[in-house]
């Protein structure tokens, strides 16, 4: 009865997008733009290099699939007036009428894009194939020959930039026997026009380049000569060699308002100081060190201009959280025949104080709660835009679900944390070019958590030691946290809650996790991404990929001070620190994510995830807070969170239990821009987890080459992305496939048996799951 109505329902939506007819609101004597292709005799020429150049696409497909809001745009009447025509029309996409103008304009600009590859003799032929009042149009592209450079010659009259050429020929673009590809072409000018831009041509421009170019007659050959034009500041001026520019004085002006000021002289200061040769003027009061000016400066006095440092000086100032603004200006001035410039660094100081407010509403198993917390932060504290936040929480929660004779039902959180933030590498010993070049920021973090559970209370206490630094134009992030301490405290447990779970059934995980322990931890972490900052929509821009790393290591100097020491044991044969047993492991996960795109509407992103955790020396088992688990809006959807694995475990109602030493995860996604904020997808996951050593309390749980592939879950389902550019609200449904918990053919593979109830979870998150 059930498989027969959720056929019924599939039936109705066919009927519904079909019935209604894709050209009902087409003209007569016009066609509705069904299908755009490009076609190429060439591999090396690819059409979606050349799709970009289309004026015309047809209407969107949903999952390249249904053109579902054209549509919808047909299920509305023709009365306009009316709200639910309105509305559909709104929310569908209005059919696309084949234009013959816009068609001709596509053919020039392909043309002309696979001429500039090296094809000459490219010809682009639209060929239209009509019925009724569709058509389908496909571009038919011969690129013929490619032309191919002869010799090369360089037309240079400037001998300082035809000496600074000749050392930078080994980078060149350019050789005899390349594709005349007039993007190559380009490309070598913008790369000898930076290669100046760093060696003192401050005033220089890619169009001081330019190119001729002789075909050798009945070939297709070219004879390609460069030329570099003389500098001329106006065109009835006498052209002279490029001026080349060194750095003459540069001045810090720390109270820059960029909506009053329009020129220097507008400049409201009233004081000023001397600070290693550099002027910094400045209103009332200099908020900023001057050793935090200098350090942070790129442009060296006496060196020629180079753009890479005022990128660069760019970036420093823009990590300081004092500064709202930065802006550099040069201006010209000549000593005798040298040509110099003066920098002048202008600042804007932001808002250094602060006070926020948080309140947010908690749904933890169903049982709904609240919390609150206001935050003070300080973006200058000792001078030199350190960051200082103080954070207060607290949180309350009705609790259900608890065994009988445990009076108190409620859950209470108070938190605080502080943390102290410097824009810069703080450790002894090190030079302080070493700091300017690695462009780090310190910091240093306290925080205490006293959670008060019907069942327990739980102190958790930690300090933190960390440095972060980026490269490669925020494509890198580093992340070492040298000292990383978390001391967890158990002053109460009720004790019906511990005979019942810690004693009567032995459960060794929650023993281990329920008593007091102190983890010391190093870890390093790195992430790529190939896309750096360039976003769009929360959607990266283009192919792009990302790749994660982290490792940490815990407990290693305790235990050989403890060695060396010769402490005794304590009764679970654990070494102490100060009576408090301390935890021992090791950690690493790698995880890769890649985007591909499709076209403008659609994209494909795959991701692979896997972890291990080995606990030795002191600890036969991993704190729960490190250990892994399986299930939930950013793993295998077809599970709610915690409830997968490890192995073929099936689960015995304590989250505790469902929590592994090693994890893999695998996900493809399809997806799709739906209408207005609105985004979908069609995804498959996999994976699991799995514990090093055969607990008992996780019966199949244990990881072994011969059963582990067996034990891959797989789950199934869609999405639905709402995005509001500053975030992204995602309803994911799942369900499972592939279900190792039973060894029953027709319980293991659900694909073929779903039962709604049991194989469905639904999740709500912020945020793509990678």
């Amino acid at each position: 009865m059930k498989k027969g109505f959720r056929y019924a329902i599939f039936a109705t939506v066919v009927l519904l997008l079909t019935s209604c007819s894709s050209t009902k609101y087409v003209p007569d004597g016009a066609y509705l733009l069904d299908e755009v292709r490009i076609q190429t005799d060439n591999k090396e020429v690819r059409p979606s290099n050349l799709s970009i150049y289309l004026r015309q696409n047809p209407n969107s497909k949903w999952f390249s699939l249904i053109k579902t809001q054209l549509y919808v745009y047909n299920w509305s009447g023709r009365d306009s007036t009316r709200w639910v025509n309105r509305t559909l029309r709104k929310l569908g996409d209005a059919p696309v009428i084949y234009n013959a103008k816009e068609t001709e304009r596509t053919s020039e600009e392909i043309t002309k894009a696979v001429q500039n590859m090296g094809y000459m003799g490219a010809v682009v032929e639209p060929i239209r194939e009509v019925k009724k009042k569709k058509m389908k149009l496909t571009y038919k592209v011969t690129t013929g020959k490619p032309y191919k450079v002869h010799t090369i010659r360089y037309d240079i009259h400037d001998p300082k930039i035809k000496e600074y050429l000749l050392k930078d020929s080994t980078a060149t673009l350019l050789s005899e026997g390349m594709y005349f590809d007039v993007n190559v072409l380009d490309a070598e000018r913008q790369r000898i026009t930076s290669n100046l831009l760093q060696n003192g041509y401050y005033k220089f421009n890619k169009d001081y380049i330019s190119y001729s170019a002789d075909t050798v007659r009945n070939t297709y050959l070219v004879d390609l000569t460069m030329h570099l034009n003389l500098y001329k500041q106006r065109s009835e001026d006498e052209a002279q060699n490029h001026r080349q520019y060194t750095i003459n004085k540069v001045n810090f002006i720390t109270d820059y308002n960029m909506l009053e000021a329009s020129s220097l002289n507008s400049i409201e200061v009233n004081d000023s100081l001397h600070y290693k040769g550099f002027p910094i003027y400045y209103k009332d009061k200099l908020y900023l060190r001057p050793k935090v000016l200098t350090n942070n400066l790129r442009i060296i006095p006496g060196t020629l201009y180079n753009e890479q440092d005022v990128q660069r000086t760019y970036s420093s100032f823009g990590r300081l959280q004092a500064l709202k603004y930065t802006n550099i200006r040069f201006f010209e001035t000549m000593q005798g025949d040298s040509a110099k410039l003066n920098a002048y660094v202008l600042l804007t100081k932001s808002k250094h104080q602060s006070v926020s407010f948080e309140v947010e509403g908690t749904n933890s198993a169903g049982d709904l709660g609240a919390a609150a917390a206001v935050a003070f932060q300080h973006r200058n504290l000792f001078r030199g835009s350190e960051t200082f936040m103080f954070k207060v929480r607290g949180a309350y929660e009705a609790v259900s679900g608890l065994q009988s004779g445990i009076q108190n039902q409620n859950y209470t959180e108070f938190g605080a944390e502080a943390t102290v933030n410097f824009p810069r590498f703080m450790f002894p010993f090190i030079s302080s070019d070493f700091r300017r070049r690695i462009r780090a920021t310190t910091e240093f973090g306290l925080q205490y958590n006293y959670q008060m559970r019907p069942e327990f209370t739980r102190i958790v206490a930690s300090a933190g030691w960390s440095y972060k630094w980026g490269v490669q134009r925020q494509r890198s992030q580093h992340r070492i946290d040298l000292l990383d301490i978390n001391y967890l405290y158990m002053p109460w447990i009720d004790s019906k809650f511990e005979e019942e779970y810690l004693e009567k059934n032995e459960n060794y995980i929650l023993k281990y996790n329920y008593a007091d322990r102190l983890i010391v931890r190093t870890g390093y972490s790195y992430t790529y991404n190939s896309a750096g900052q360039a976003l769009m929509n929360n959607a990266l821009v283009g192919n792009s990929y990302s790749i994660r790393l982290n490792f940490e290591s815990a407990g290693n100097i305790l235990y050989s001070i403890a060695k060396m020491a010769r402490l005794k044991k304590n009764n679970d044969k654990e070494y102490t620190l100060l009576n408090i047993p301390f935890a021992q492991y090791i950690k690493g996960d790698f995880d890769f994510a890649k985007n591909i795109v499709i076209d403008n509407k659609n994209s494909l992103a795959f991701h692979l995830g896997a972890g291990i955790a080995i606990p030795y020396g002191n600890a036969t088992m991993l704190p729960f807070e490190k250990r892994y688990f399986s299930g939930g809006a950013n793993s295998v959807r077809g599970w709610s969170v915690r409830d997968l694995g490890p192995g073929s475990f099936e689960g015995d109602g304590n989250f505790m239990n469902q929590s592994g030493d090693i994890k893999l995860d695998a996900s493809i996604e399809y997806r799709t821009r739906l209408f207005w904020k609105f985004r979908g997808a069609v995804f498959v996951d996999a994976g699991n987890i799995w514990t090093l050593r055969d607990y008992k309390d996780q019966p199949g749980g244990k990881f072994e080459f011969n059963k582990f592939y067996k034990q891959i879950a797989v789950a199934y389902g869609l999405g639905l992305r709402m995005d509001l550019d500053f975030f992204v609200l995602r309803f994911d449904g799942g369900m499972k496939a592939v279900n190792p918990a039973y060894a029953n053919r027709k319980e293991h593979y659900p694909i073929f048996n779903p039962d709604f109830g049991r194989d469905f979870a639904f999740h709500f998150a912020v945020g793509y799951p990678f």
